[in-house]
């Protein structure tokens, strides 16, 4: 893991298409804007766990319903 300080205003580069800006901090928060082409999703890490875990207990459903009607 890259750990790198930015003040308010200054921006870091992922590989070349992705620009991630520092816009604002305050109160214990910051608030950055990202610049990437429309094809690189983003997600916040929360939503995509809770995304990734519906998707699991969908699928042991899915799973345990098909078993059900070997029987």
């Amino acid at each position: 893991m890259l750990v790198i300080s930015r003040k308010k205003g200054e921006s870091l580069l992922i590989g070349e298409d992705v620009e991630i800006t520092i816009i604002k901090i305050e109160n214990g928060t910051v608030k950055i804007a990202i610049n990437a082409p429309r094809e690189i999703g983003i997600l916040r890490s929360e939503l995509y766990k809770e995304v990734t875990d519906e998707n699991h207990r969908a699928m042991v459903f899915d799973v345990s319903a098909l078993e059900k009607l070997k029987k």
